[in-house]
């Protein structure tokens, strides 16, 4: 009897310990993202010449601060592609020393990150780079929809799974599919690029079956809304979350606008969309929580936001360590390649024919010997200061890495490009005291521009007006050719345009020209083969001083109704 008793309490108690084990346990891992760091590596900008807000040096004591919290081990960190375009410091890494490690594959690694995506401005820097960089890189560049056409298999790993504290996590990578809308071929040769609701649909069911992951993360360099780009979805990173049941979390970027949301999928089920925007001023900082009962998961649950790091000290054990390369940057952008006589501003091109982009018009007529430019403010505020101009101000004059064509278009074609541009720019006034641009209300990411002003595309070679009371297609009235000689809707004429609006980019070709995408190619005559940069700081070393003006070969009407129209539209986009 009392050996039976003795049974039974030892039954009890193993019940009793078999319940105080099955407590639940919970796991708190941080998954962190940059995205659209755009070559803001240091705390410093090496075009203007200033300190810079963000950076991978702030990023990276928010890191620290991070992994002393949470532990190394908890903290997964992730880069969203378009990093290595955008400051000097890229520029120099990519095309001047290419024997080096490239200082951006150094950084990540230092910074140690989990995983990486591709951008489009990544893929803009050409096989060579983009080959090199992702090699060099300790830790997969992911792109599932980036296609070798080769083989029809993902040019680079399609996802990877990481595991934080018992816990999997697959993180499946993906890029905006409209690259051939803006990027000539020569800088993608040899890949497609896959629609992303398609790719996400096949490797969801992949990674299901294969990898049995407790988190699925989405890594999309691609904005949430689904505009259409010459017939592709540019940013359907939304579509996915919400059509492709199976993920916890979508991180997000290229449009450079911050997000963070929940919104429900096709299932029923929660998913987080965030975006840190651009220049590493944020980081997307998820908190994933994990409740584990009899090593099953019976809980999850997904929180994020916005962390500026703008505030935070710089790490200056990043400093040391990337010392030289940031010596090697300055010594580079310190290079006097000319002067000029006055100072110019993109600030004056939204008014009417200014000297900063009539000084590219005539460098692309004299590059490429055509009887028409294509130019547009890259950048909504660059300066040139009157004086010594340096390599760093190259990077003020042309934003890109753009290659500089000439193609051929019909009188009727120029007009129609010229239209949609103006369209794009202008208000059709009803009165002296509407506004001359098109704005909005609040800045929705161009200022209070409508429409991003690398689109508003002005020409030289012709003379023309736009009349801004006239609505679209009945706006510009070309007189003639510069030369005096009269100007043909019906003649072919060459054109000297970027690689970005050659291909594409922006629609004035397709849209406002009319002239079908796939027929693009065919038109250009002539290609650079560096990038428009290079060939303008050619131009301008042969010449020593520059004394750019106006050309005035276009003007906006009526004048009595846009002079005091666009001083006030000045004081609305600057003061």
């Amino acid at each position: 009897m009392n050996i039976r008793i003795c049974l039974m309490a030892l039954l009890s108690a193993g019940n009793l310990l078999g319940t105080y084990a099955a407590e639940p346990e919970e796991t708190t891992i941080k998954l962190l993202e940059t995205s659209d760091v755009h070559g803001a590596y240091f705390p410093y900008d090496f075009i203007t010449r200033q300190p810079l807000k963000g950076s991978l040096a702030r990023v990276s004591t928010y890191l620290n601060e991070q992994r002393k919290l949470y532990g190394e081990g908890n903290v997964l960190l992730m880069d969203n592609g378009d990093i290595l375009q955008g400051q000097p410091v890229a520029y120099y890494y990519n095309f001047i020393d290419t024997a080096s490690t490239h200082v951006c594959a150094a950084m990540l690694n230092y910074l140690k990150y989990d995983v990486g995506n591709m951008g489009n401005h990544d893929i803009e820097t050409g096989h060579a780079v983009y080959d090199r960089w992702t090699s060099q890189c300790r830790f997969p560049m992911l792109g599932a929809n980036i296609i070798d056409r080769n083989t029809n298999e993902p040019y680079l790993p399609p996802y990877r799974v990481l595991e934080r504290d018992g816990v999997r996590i697959a993180v499946l990578g993906m890029i905006t599919p409209a690259i051939p809308s803006w990027l000539p071929e020569t800088m993608w040769s040899g890949l497609r690029f896959e629609d992303m609701e398609t790719c996400a649909r096949r490797w969801v069911e992949a990674i299901r079956k294969k990898e049995h992951p407790d988190v699925l993360v989405g890594l999309f360099h691609a904005g949430p809304e689904g505009n259409l780009l010459d017939n592709v979805i540019e940013n359907g990173s939304e579509a996915v979350a919400r059509n492709v049941p199976g993920f916890d979390v979508v991180f997000m970027g290229h449009d450079h606008r911050r997000l963070c949301k929940k919104i429900q999928n096709a299932a029923g089920d929660s998913v987080l969309l965030i975006n840190p925007a651009n220049a590493a001023r944020t980081l997307a900082d998820v908190t994933l929580k994990i409740t584990r009962k009899d090593g099953r998961i019976v809980s999850k649950s997904v929180e994020g936001r916005l962390a500026d790091v703008t505030s935070l000290p710089i790490d200056q054990a990043f400093m040391d360590t990337f010392a030289p390369q940031y010596q090697a940057t300055l010594d580079f952008v310190s290079r006097k390649i000319g002067s000029i006589r006055s100072t110019i501003t993109t600030r004056d091109a939204f008014f009417g024919p200014s000297a900063f982009i009539d000084l590219i018009h005539q460098l692309q007529l004299d590059i490429t010997g055509a009887d028409i430019s294509f130019c547009a403010p890259l950048s909504f505020n660059a300066e040139i200061k009157e004086g010594d101009i340096y390599m760093s101000d190259m990077f003020n004059l042309y934003k890109y890495e753009n290659l500089l064509y000439t193609m051929r278009l019909t009188g009727h074609e120029i007009k129609g490009f010229l239209e949609m541009s103006y369209a794009l720019w202008t208000n059709q006034m009803q009165s002296p005291d509407d506004h001359l641009l098109l704005l909005n209300e609040k800045d929705e990411g161009f200022g209070r521009l409508k429409n991003p002003s690398y689109n508003f595309d002005s020409a030289a070679g012709i003379l023309y007006t736009v009349d801004v009371t006239q609505p679209e297609g009945k706006k510009i009235t070309i007189t003639g050719l510069a030369d005096g000689t009269p100007f043909d809707l019906n003649r072919t004429y060459t054109v000297a345009v970027n690689s970005y609006r050659g291909n594409g980019g922006g629609d004035l070709l397709t849209k406002g020209a009319g002239i079908p995408k796939e027929e693009l190619a065919s038109r250009i005559v002539f290609s650079t083969d560096k990038d428009l940069r290079y060939y303008l700081m050619e131009r301008i070393e042969k010449a020593g001083t520059l004394d750019p003006h106006p050309l005035n070969q276009w003007r906006f009407v009526p004048e009595e109704w846009v002079k005091p129209a666009a001083e006030r539209d000045r004081k609305v986009l600057f003061e």
